[in-house]
């Protein structure tokens, strides 16, 4: 079918928007957790997969650190292991912590791969034990309603980034392929770890000096007290929102390892919405995005400050 002269002008208004942007780009590095809605929607997993190849066939360094929560909670259901939480966290005993590998290191991680190799990439998965990637510590959990500093809850094999291995990473971000990577970590004596994938994320956006850090979510972005998407913020917009508590429960983490990986380097920090097919691109390559993005100092054209709710 030939297209329409509207279709035409589109295509032509999107590659010229795009231009500049893949100009800047080019040899950049780009982390991008992946997590949520366009993990288990089919059409919204292949538009990222296009994503991802795009961006690395364009020149850039896109890096993959995926999480895989409900695949684990679905394996333990099925083995009759029950899923226990605590502050958000999942207790993680030995038990489910040869689950959580067999899950990320293994189902999610290679189904990624798959994913992006089906759609012309070249992927490579790892975990964060291959090439002592991920070096980490148990986390110490204390309770938010905790009086005595040593009030400290064990959760198990959930542990903390102490440092990343930037060797591998390096090799495979200067070729062709495109690094896919689970948040498992091992520490002094070789004990395995479960960690947060937004904060695996942002540690390797730091060490690597990377241009963007992105975070996947299932809303829209950031939000005022109206319900509204704070498209573009700097730092000192953000800590009033903390401070304010117009930002709390799982945004929070989400925005303070924003905050973290600006603070280490990172150019700009993105938190946006999965849940739409192409988001990765519409954000990078577009005018308005599909967000919200925080810079230091906020002074970025690409956005306006507030997108109305609908």
């Amino acid at each position: 079918m030939s297209l329409t002269i509207n279709s035409a002008k589109n295509i032509a208004r999107v590659l010229t928007e795009a231009l500049p942007y893949i100009q800047k780009f080019t040899g950049r590095t780009v982390v991008v957790k992946y997590g949520g809605n366009a993990m288990v929607d089919e059409s919204l997993k292949q538009s990222f997969a296009r994503d991802i190849v795009l961006m690395k066939l364009v020149g850039m360094n896109p890096i993959v650190i995926h999480g895989g929560g409900p695949q684990i909670g679905s394996v333990l259901e099925q083995l009759n292991i029950e899923s226990k939480f605590v502050d958000g966290l999942r207790v993680t005993d030995s038990q489910t912590m040869d689950v959580v590998e067999m899950v990320l290191g293994g189902l999610v991680n290679k189904e990624i791969v798959n994913l992006l190799n089906k759609n012309q990439g070249k992927a490579v998965g790892v975990t964060g034990k291959d090439g002592n990637l991920i070096k980490a510590k148990k986390l110490k959990l204390r309770r938010k309603d905790a009086k005595l500093t040593d009030e400290i809850v064990d959760i198990g094999h959930v542990g903390e980034v102490v440092s990343i291995n930037t060797e591998i990473l390096e090799v495979m971000k200067d070729s062709d392929f495109i690094p896919v990577i689970a948040p498992i970590g091992t520490d002094e004596e070789g004990a395995s770890y479960n960690i947060n994938a937004d904060s695996v994320a942002g540690e390797i956006a730091k060490v690597l000096g990377a241009e963007k850090l992105i975070l996947l979510t299932n809303i829209e972005g950031v939000k005022n007290k109206k319900g509204d998407v704070l498209t573009g913020l700097s730092l000192k917009q953000v800590a009033k929102l903390i401070a304010d508590k117009t930002l709390q429960g799982g945004m929070l983490p989400k925005v303070r390892c924003a905050i973290e990986a600006l603070k280490g380097g990172v150019n700009s920090a993105h938190i946006i919405d999965g849940r739409v097919e192409h988001a990765v691109l519409l954000e990078i390559f577009t005018d308005e995005g599909v967000g919200t993005l925080i810079t230091k100092n906020g002074l970025n054209k690409k956005k306006s400050t507030v997108k109305k709710k609908k």
